[in-house]
């Protein structure tokens, strides 16, 4: 199965991408991050919550849907 990973802000900027497609073959969110360790090992130093299709979801959810978006810590004020 092909995967689109979004990214915003910070991790954007590490993997110098805001989006792209993966083949993707794991069942877990935590495979999917695993993956991308591997292909940016720079994101294994920023913490960042992970949404599939728009929802947040924990390391261990299933991979369910076609997007998953890696979203940095948010700044209030």
């Amino acid at each position: 199965m092909k995967i689109t990973i979004k990214y915003f802000g910070q991790l954007a900027e590490v993997t110098n991408c805001e989006e792209e497609t993966i083949p993707f073959s794991g069942h877990l969110i935590s495979e999917v991050i695993e993956l991308l360790n591997l292909k940016y090992s720079e994101l294994k130093n920023k913490d960042f919550q992970v949404a599939q299709n728009h929802e947040l979801v924990s390391i261990e959810t299933k991979v369910t849907g076609n997007e998953i978006a890696l979203l940095p810590p948010f700044a209030g004020g």
